[in-house]
């Protein structure tokens, strides 16, 4: 529905243009010869102090309402372009910057107009539109600059580099006009600082916390009842670890939209959000009806919701409860995007194909929760006693794949050449083992993770089921060594972890890894990756820890 009325609004602006164009023509012909019969009649004095007060006629200038038109039009093509951006699919991206292309092209003839009226501008250009304008150059230039390197390479030819710092000027500047745009550019800041935080919590929280606090805060003050900032003020307590102030904002935001035209859409998203934070806070059963409720409402992926409230049953011990709900999950997927499946259809259906072949039999290999929070990185946000618990899981499921393997390993004992095939729980223990390491860095332990990222590395051919493992092995690699002051390492890492692709979410990594690349670069981290020429014998290792100890995070070359 949001596209179909954007589209609307599109052709109702790039028509008002063709208008303008055509009518430009014969309006022209008759202000010429208009401007004909005015100097025929004045003397040539006046004519020439007419001429030298005056630098450039106004005529010259397009009406200002053209110029409103092409900024409509402009940010038409950025919306839709934000609308793709968050479907996290190789297509998706790819159109988003296509249509910020065609954003950025309208709105820079617009800006090189504005620039052109330079002090008298208020006399050819309203002061909505040059906020429109302010709004969308400057979100154009933040979005992008958010965009992984692959997808910027794919898209081609944009013929100029985004600049963050450009954007975030344009924005609080239509931010403190007060003006038609001055609302969408303070949701646009708080949108992109929120989720530069949340992607990357232990990296990107000091850097945009207290300025996006202070954004949020002043947008308050004007929308005291906004439900979107009331949104807002729900993830940024999260990101302050004050989850009960969190779940109450969310919960006051869903009550105050309704009876308003997005009251569904507010809601369901302020639901989802007390969803992870019911699951932040280990109360799964709360957290369970949430998704079952937004299974109900056929919220973002039903599939996903539906495996969620599944997962959180087995958290519970519900296991008979669990494996029902998991069964309906494959009859909920849906194609599209051209026939594929979307990230999160695609991983949780190779999910509940993973638990099936088993016949639900080794459900106690996984903690499918804990790994969902593991891939959303929200293990940052968990008290260090619930993570502990967390941890206590994983190394039971640890423990019971080491006892499968040892009496499947009993059994081909017993015979010579054996039919039976040699243990193979790479995948299971592989995800087990990345949840692992998220959570020990999260607990100031980032020096236990060594061995455990080294085996997913060191076994990276035998995983071919769960291949997200390895590059977000290699993400929380990175993690490691920031916490250990090794920021060098910390990149290096992070740019192998690039080199990984056709896995799950990836796209929805590259994203973290460019937020953490781009501000390990602005630190002045830039040391280039060792070169040295290595045979596949020999293992490119990055050391961990300091110089005077011997762990290292290595990986197979």
């Amino acid at each position: 529905m949001a596209l179909n009325a954007l589209n609307e609004t599109y052709d109702i602006a790039n028509t008002q243009l063709e208008a303008a164009k055509k009518s430009s023509k014969v309006s022209g012909y008759f202000s010429g010869y208009y401007n004909y019969l005015k100097k025929k009649g004045d003397s040539p004095t006046d004519t020439a102090q007419e001429g030298a007060s005056t630098a450039r006629p106004t005529s010259s200038y397009p009406p200002n309402s053209v110029l409103r038109a092409h900024v409509l039009k402009a940010e038409c093509c950025l919306q839709i372009a934000i609308l793709q951006l968050l479907q996290e699919s190789v297509m998706g991206y790819v159109k988003c910057g296509l249509n910020l292309r065609r954003a950025y092209s309208s709105y820079s003839y617009v800006w090189s107009e504005y620039q052109k009226m330079g002090a008298d501008h208020l006399a050819f250009m309203d002061s909505d539109t040059i906020s429109g304008v302010q709004f969308g150059i400057g979100s154009v230039h933040l979005v992008l600059s958010a965009l992984p390197a692959k997808i910027l390479k794919a898209i081609s030819a944009f013929g100029w580099q985004p600049n963050k710092k450009y954007g975030f000027v344009l924005l609080n500047e239509c931010r403190q006009s007060k003006r038609v745009r001055s609302s969408m550019a303070t949701i646009m800041l708080l949108a992109y600082y929120t989720a530069a935080i949340s992607f990357a919590p232990q990296i990107m929280s000091d850097v945009y916390k207290k300025t996006a606090m202070e954004i949020l805060l002043d947008a308050q003050k004007y929308h005291p009842n906004s439900a979107v900032f009331l949104f807002f003020a729900g993830r940024m307590a999260r990101n302050g670890l004050d989850l009960p102030l969190s779940t109450q904002s969310f919960l006051y935001a869903a009550e105050i939209s309704r009876g308003e035209w997005a009251e569904v859409a507010v809601t369901n998203s302020c639901r989802f959000e007390m969803a992870i934070n019911h699951m932040l806070t280990g109360n799964w059963s709360h957290a369970a009806a949430t998704f079952e409720y937004l299974y109900e409402q056929q919220y973002w992926s039903p599939a996903f919701c539906r495996y969620a409230q599944g997962a959180c049953y087995e958290m519970m011990g519900e296991r008979t409860e669990a494996i029902l709900i998991f069964a309906e999950v494959p009859q909920l997927v849906v194609k599209k995007l051209g026939g594929r499946l979307s990230d999160i259809d695609s991983y949780v259906l190779r999910k509940i194909a993973m638990f099936q072949k088993s016949g639900y039999q080794n459900l106690d290999f996984y903690a499918p929760i804990l790994e969902f929070m593991c891939i959303w990185n929200i293990f940052p946000y968990v008290s260090p006693e619930l993570l502990t618990e967390a941890l206590n899981r994983i190394q039971r499921g640890l423990a019971a794949i080491q006892k499968c393997e040892n009496i499947e390993q009993e059994q081909r004992m017993m015979e010579l050449a054996p039919d039976a095939p040699m243990p193979d729980y790479f995948d299971e223990r592989a995800s087990l083992l990345v949840a692992k390491a998220s959570i020990l860095n999260v607990l100031g332990r980032p020096e236990d993770t060594t061995l455990d990222i080294n085996w997913i590395l060191d076994h990276k051919e035998c995983i071919l089921q769960d291949t997200w493992t390895v590059p977000y092995a290699l993400w929380e690699a990175g993690v490691s060594c920031w916490s250990l002051d090794l920021k060098n390492k910390s990149r290096q890492v992070w740019e192998m972890a690039l080199d990984h692709g056709k896995h799950d979410f990836e796209h929805r990594l590259a994203v973290r890894l460019n937020l953490a690349l781009t501000h390990t670069e602005e630190l002045g981290y830039t040391e280039p990756q060792p070169t040295e020429p290595i045979d596949d014998k020999k293992r490119f290792s990055v050391a961990l820890d300091q110089p005077s100890t011997n762990n290292s995070i290595a990986s197979s070359s």
